[in-house]
């Protein structure tokens, strides 16, 4: 933890501080989910704060520990190339868009579902997004793929994995199915995270020139004329 870069470090500390609490909270019947995390606007259960919060809650051990894992592996590099207030707007931005998506997918698909959302997967995979642009032909190694697979490739892979997931499917009964990850809220991180590192690339210098364009400068009506002294 010592060699880990400061906002990678904090945001580890503060989601197993934040899961530890809720542990604490719900031996005494108490819970924060429906307060902190992410509800469906269109549902009720809604407050302001909520696109901001449910990124820190998790619901059991497993999902905390994956999602930290990722920040592990992929954060100090992208910190250490960004610097600490870029990563850090990067994160939370990525998760306040991956929350701001999926209110819009349940807007559209689901607006009487009382659904709850909660983790870190939407920042974490802009996280997984900034690792395959900013270092694309490093080799990863993944689970029951016997070859390595250049970084790029697997954000690619992934991404496809989570739309394909995410497409409600007809039933019989003409309803959407539903599961229990919010995989929409996963492209929504990327989607952000995309758009945010563009606007720092391409967008950001261009506002700022169009701030700085210096005005024309009206020429006086007589700028060129010249006066004689008065007869005294």
């Amino acid at each position: 933890m010592r060699q880990l870069p400061t906002i990678t470090k904090n945001i580890l500390l503060i989601n197993l501080l934040v899961y530890l609490f809720d542990i604490l909270l719900q031996r005494y019947g108490l819970s924060v989910t429906n307060l902190l995390g992410l509800s469906n606007p269109t549902a009720g259960g809604f407050h302001i704060w909520q696109p901001l919060t449910y990124m820190f809650l998790h619901a059991n051990f497993s999902h905390l520990f994956f999602n930290m894992f990722a920040v592990w592996m992929f954060g100090p590099a992208i910190e250490q190339s960004w610097g600490e207030k870029k990563f850090l707007i990067y994160y939370l931005v990525c998760g306040v868009g991956a929350a701001l998506v999926q209110m819009a997918v349940w807007a559209l698909f689901m607006p009487m579902h009382p659904a709850i959302t909660i983790g870190a997967s939407g920042a974490v995979f802009g996280i997984l997004l900034a690792f395959g642009w900013l270092f694309p032909d490093v080799p990863m190694f993944i689970l029951f793929i016997p070859v390595p697979i250049r970084a790029r490739v697997f954000v690619i892979i992934y991404a496809l994995i989570e739309l394909f997931m995410g497409l409600p499917t007809l039933v019989s009964a003409g309803r959407f199915s539903i599961d229990n990850v919010a995989h929409f809220a996963h492209l929504g991180g990327m989607l952000f995270g995309a758009l945010l590192i563009l606007w720092w690339r391409y967008g950001q210098d261009k506002w700022h020139g169009l701030k700085r364009k210096p005005k024309h400068e009206k020429k006086p009506r007589f700028k060129d004329y010249h006066y004689q002294e008065p007869i005294q």
